[in-house]
């Protein structure tokens, strides 16, 4: 994981990699010490979701993307344009 904080606007960005988050897409699960794999990549997610929790309890935007959507640089420079010109309702 990878991540960026933009104090001014409040926003924590992290780049999750494909394999050590569960991407959806190219997650793939170790057929060697398998429970162990489950255990860690499982751990892993649970984290994300509690520092995601905890920095929105701080009033922190939050966003994440997955390794593989750095190849579509208009994707992710659009999602953070946007939140961070995004007026607070």
């Amino acid at each position: 994981m990878l991540g960026f904080v933009f104090p001014k606007q409040k926003l924590a960005l992290f780049v999750d990699g494909c394999f050590w988050h569960g991407c959806p897409k190219h997650a793939n699960m170790p057929k060697n010490n398998r429970p162990f794999w489950e255990k860690k990549l499982q751990g892993n997610k649970v984290r994300d979701q509690f520092v995601n929790r905890e920095l929105r309890k701080l009033g922190w935007k939050v966003v994440r993307v997955w390794e593989h959507e750095l190849k579509i640089t208009e994707k992710v420079t659009g999602k953070l344009r946007n939140l961070i010109h995004e007026k607070d309702e």
